[in-house]
């Protein structure tokens, strides 16, 4: 709708309608000075008032103490000539009145430096005069009016009187000039007063008249606009028509548009899970090389650390903590997609079976564990170990969302699904891992970000928050989907959505190999090419002890200056992923004089190799164990 007609007509953008509203504004602001002009006037008038009220009552004061004196020593002198007692009380009587008057003139004139200076001399003539007084008073009442009278007549002129008629006089004068010129203060602040109400009068009247002016004109263009409001009204009836028609498109492009932001944010989901997965393939890669290093020493350190009870318990720890290290590089390269897997076809009651006695132990006696079997006899096809992982983690996450104690219920179930209704899945069979816990469940926020790498709501030290992206990753990997049903104070439940395998032919996980120890007299000659210096001296290490003879070569580019200068090469143990020059080309460029050349390749990098540049060549995966490696040189050795 257009926004000019939704105006009112009067506040069209025209010059009457601003005009009205500035005279407006003027005169409420015209009207407030005029207010403020009367109150501050009377205010100004009432203290100017007030002031000269002061003045009036100090020369009133003043002479009335003047007065008061005189009738005092008036009384005085009758009591020295008459001897009657009666008027020596009055003379006190009226001595001391005056005194009061000069206490209260002290005080009002508190406010004036120069008054006050006057007050306090007043102040000291009159006590002066009051002594002089009382000396002649005392001897009057001792019947001894001929000195009595001498003395009246000599102390008519003495100078505390004179100073006392002074003063008075002094204090009146500045008394009237201050009341003259607060007089001309009044009369002046009610002048400019009225000068300046007089101008906002004048004022208000002019903007008044402006005022019907403009008003005058405005009713005219109120006038004139009515004749166009009914084709207005005409005009807004078509733009709502237009407006319904706008309103259904705009409808049906925010439902294809939300559906576009749906698949562009699943898309940019997975490209960031993509990223992070290979940065952290690349991360656990070095990782593992490390590893290699540490529990190769340790190993190495354990064989001569038999007489030593101590020093193998030292060891033990150490190697404990390698091997939690190499679990934690397992989940990176879980979550990155980079972990060799062993699919086999598992029963998810037995798995869950398996699984209560390690969860038992994990989550502690205070958190209940039931488990249901609804499974009804199906099957998935998967990696055991991921999968047991997958569920240890939700475990683990459901006992701290319960802080330890509560209950943590398992189901295994058979469902159907049809396509899209749980994330990704495919229409079909599928078993349901499900996950349920009685804690404190998850805001929509937290629920939202749960799957993002390294994303944890536990204290420092308590998680990686990879947990639930290897989670995530192991499910999407064999095809499944995940989802999470949460609320606050209502627990959580995470379901696992596998594809139902239809051949329940299992795949035997391949045992562990023993230690083999190599026997005197059968060590290989062996050319070790390791770009990482710390590796190589750790593999080179474990190989003596193997009992091979082992020449260590840091550069694959002088590996074939060092397999000349071996009497004898019985194998090639060569990482995979060096600078300049892979260890697959190595061996490549190597054959090419020598075709019978035994390889076995080492790497960290535990996924994604290329098997056609491998060949048929044996890969033994860092860390290994010395027995690890007895038997795949063996196997290599012996191929």
């Amino acid at each position: 709708m257009n926004e000019r007609l939704r105006r009112p007509r009067w506040l069209h953008d025209d010059w009457r309608g601003w005009a009205v509203a500035l005279i407006l504004v003027l005169g409420m602001a015209v009207t407030f000075a005029l207010v403020r002009t009367v109150v501050d006037a009377n205010t100004a008038r009432d203290r100017a008032i007030e002031r000269r009220s002061h003045s009036f009552e100090v020369m009133i004061l003043a002479r009335s103490l003047g007065e008061n004196l005189s009738q005092a020593e008036a009384a005085l002198g009758r009591f020295v000539i008459s001897g009657d007692k009666q008027l020596g009380v009055r003379f006190a009587r009226e001595w001391a009145s005056a005194g009061r008057q000069m206490d209260l003139l002290a005080r009002m004139m508190g406010d004036n430096a120069l008054q006050r200076s006057r007050v306090v001399a007043l102040d000291r003539a009159y006590h002066a005069r009051g002594r002089e007084l009382a000396t002649i008073a005392s001897g009057a009442a001792d019947l001894q009016p001929d000195r009595a009278i001498a003395a009246f007549y000599d102390a008519r002129d003495s100078a505390s009187l004179r100073r006392i008629d002074e003063l008075l006089g002094q204090t009146m004068a500045a008394e009237r000039l201050l009341l003259d010129a607060r007089s001309i203060e009044l009369d002046a602040t009610v002048a400019r007063s009225n000068r300046l109400a007089g101008f906002l009068l004048a004022l208000g009247i002019a903007l008044l008249a402006i005022g019907l002016f403009v008003g005058w004109h405005l009713l005219q263009a109120i006038a004139e606009r009515r004749a166009a409001a009914d084709e207005a009204d005409a005009e807004r009836a078509r733009a709502a028509e237009l407006e319904a028609a706008v309103a259904a498109a705009t409808e049906s492009l925010r439902a294809e548009q939300a559906e576009r932001a749906a698949a562009e944010a699943q898309l940019g989901q997975a490209q960031k899970m993509e990223a992070i997965g290979q940065l952290t393939g690349g991360i656990a890669h070095d990782f593992n090389n490390m590893l290699a290093v540490v529990l190769g020493g340790i190993e190495l350190a354990r064989r001569h650390a038999a007489t030593d009870p101590a020093l193998a318990r030292h060891l033990d720890l150490a190697a404990e903590g390698g091997q939690r290290a190499a679990a934690l590089t397992r989940q990176l390269l879980a979550f990155a997609r980079a972990e060799p897997v062993a699919p086999e076809a598992i029963d998810p009651p037995a798995l869950i079976a398996g699984m209560t006695p390690l969860l038992d132990r994990t989550l502690g006696d205070a958190i209940r564990i039931e488990t249901r079997d609804e499974a009804q006899g199906w099957c998935v096809w998967a990696d055991r170990h991921q999968l047991e992982n997958a569920i240890l983690n939700l475990a683990v996450n459901a006992r701290d969302a319960m802080e330890g104690r509560g209950t943590l219920t398992l189901t295994a179930r058979a469902v159907k699904l049809g396509a899209a209704e749980v994330g990704g899945c495919s229409a079909g069979e599928h078993v349901a891992f499900a996950v349920t816990d009685s804690g404190h469940g998850m805001t929509p926020e937290i629920k939202a970000r749960v799957f993002e790498p390294f994303f944890t709501t536990k204290p420092v030290g308590r998680g990686t928050g990879l947990g639930l992206s290897q989670v995530f990753g192991t499910v999407r990997r064999f095809g499944g989907e995940i989802a999470i049903e949460s609320a606050p104070g209502e627990g959580t439940t995470v379901t696992l959505y596998l594809p139902r395998f239809q051949d329940a032919a299992a795949v035997p996980a391949p045992a562990e190999p023993a230690d083999v120890p190599s026997e005197p007299g059968t060590g290989l000659d062996i050319l070790v090419v390791e770009d990482d210096a710390r590796v190589l001296k750790s593999v080179l290490a474990a190989l003596g002890e193997l009992g091979h003879r082992a020449v260590g070569c840091g550069d694959p580019a002088d590996a074939p200056r060092a397999i000349a200068a071996m009497p004898r090469v019985d194998l090639i143990l060569s990482d995979v992923l060096m600078p300049g020059q892979t260890g697959p080309e190595l061996v490549q460029a190597l054959r090419t004089d020598r075709p019978d050349l035994r390889v076995l390749f080492m790497t960290g990098f535990a996924g994604d190799l290329d098997d056609d540049a491998l060949g048929h060549d044996s890969v033994i995966r860092k860390p290994f164990t010395l027995a690890a490696l007895s038997h795949a040189i063996a196997a290599a050795a012996g191929g």
